[in-house]
């Protein structure tokens, strides 16, 4: 395909992490998945490892190479400039267990690390590397529904809090207390697996207990503990980032609304669906509740220790139809746009734009039809029209 054409449908790759549910993008993307593998991801973007496939008069080719021909035209020539490639990736995540407590690096700290273990002679795919690329991986997600995670350090008094009702925490309240949160969390993520297990079984036996006697709500850190230990007929090995979550705010996040999460912030997701937006980096340092490699100096180093209250986005509406989500970095920025009653959307693409169908149906320059979990691409100066007889939602991922 030629990089002179300016609007082209494109469809995305899935993902299926051991993590994720088997029936919410299946659905969303109209196919069937009747050997219920998990299907966690849908990546809608062009990294070099799971590209969008460009469909265009059934020719194959994918976004990443498409870009690759003819970058300053496709992306247009500052963005190009300042990035070379493509900044961002857009995904669906379909969460139905925990995600690893992570953090990401800065850019700069990204650069540093990578240059590290490159001289260091790590291999790229090594399990014990933490560093893939010299990007950074700031992220915003919009929940498709009733989503769950963990978002930064609670404020200090309701840790105290938190520290004080945990009978089991009370040991540590001295300590944070005189020292704050850095040496609390170095302390309890340096315990060993035995220390671990003695410091927790009370406290994870208990919750277990609470929560089959439907004493616990969502918004109870014993909630989630008592989830990770479903299903399992006795507890062995108690994971660290058990603390994380008693530590961390517990958000709910309601569909339509939005998070991000910058550099330092430490976060996991722990249910539902959303759309997310990131920098195009797989760079992320974790912190427990996953089998991958944790590194706890590099965790320790990158962490941002303070309390914060969680900023939960409702969006800025831009018109009738379009809401943005304002995220503090160059690398992206996300809009949904909601059509109805054959109300017209218009714009021109200043970027490499990428338009998502997550409900309903529209039509594109009144010549292309899309539906329910199709995707468009628009390349800067594409000048286009949606419009919708019925009620149509689309995400707009651009630069």
């Amino acid at each position: 395909m030629e990089a002179s054409h300016k609007i082209f449908k494109i469809k995305g790759c899935i993902q299926h992490y051991a993590w994720g549910g088997n029936t919410f993008i299946p659905e969303l993307l109209g196919i069937a998945n009747p050997n219920l593998d998990p299907c966690a991801e849908y990546w809608l973007g062009a990294h070099s490892s799971a590209s969008a496939q460009i469909l265009d008069n059934g020719e194959a080719e994918t976004l990443f190479e498409l870009i690759k021909k003819d970058p300053s035209k496709t992306l247009g020539e500052a963005i190009f400039n300042k990035f070379g490639e493509l900044p961002y990736l857009l995904k669906v995540l379909d969460v139905k267990q925990m995600l690893s407590i992570q953090v990401h690096p800065t850019k700069q700290e990204a650069a540093l690390g990578f240059d590290r273990e490159e001289a260091a002679a790590i291999p790229i795919k090594a399990a014990n590397r933490n560093y893939k690329d010299r990007n950074h991986k700031p992220e915003v997600m919009v929940a498709l529904s009733d989503f769950w995670l963990l978002h930064g350090f609670k404020e200090k008094g309701l840790l105290e809090k938190t520290l004080e009702e945990v009978p089991e925490f009370n040991i540590l309240l001295p300590l944070f207390k005189r020292d704050g949160y850095k040496v609390l969390y170095q302390f309890v993520m340096e315990m060993s697996v035995e220390e671990v297990n003695s410091f927790l079984m009370q406290t994870v036996k208990r919750e277990i207990r609470n929560k089959k006697e439907g004493l616990l709500l969502k918004s109870n850190p014993g909630w989630w503990v008592a989830k990770l230990f479903e299903g399992e007929d006795q507890i062995t090995n108690i994971d660290k980032g058990v603390f994380s979550i008693y530590f961390f705010n517990i958000v709910n996040v309601k569909p339509g609304e939005a998070v991000f999460q910058g550099a330092g912030l430490p976060h996991a997701y722990l249910e539902g669906q959303n759309i997310e937006l990131m920098a195009n980096s797989d760079n992320v340092l974790r912190g427990g509740l996953t089998p991958k490699h944790i590194d706890v100096n590099e965790l320790i180093k990158h962490t941002l220790f303070e309390g914060i209250i969680p900023n939960v986005m409702k969006g800025n509406e831009i018109g009738i139809e379009e809401k943005n989500y304002p995220c503090p970095v160059p690398d992206f920025s996300i809009s949904k746009i909601d059509l109805k009653n054959n109300l017209p959307y218009s714009n021109v693409s200043v970027s490499l734009e990428i338009l998502l169908v997550t409900e309903g149906g529209a039509v594109l320059n009144n010549s292309m039809t899309l539906k329910q979990g199709e995707a468009v691409c628009l390349l800067p100066g594409a000048t286009y029209t949606l419009i919708s007889s019925g009620h149509c939602t689309l995400f707009k991922a651009f630069t």
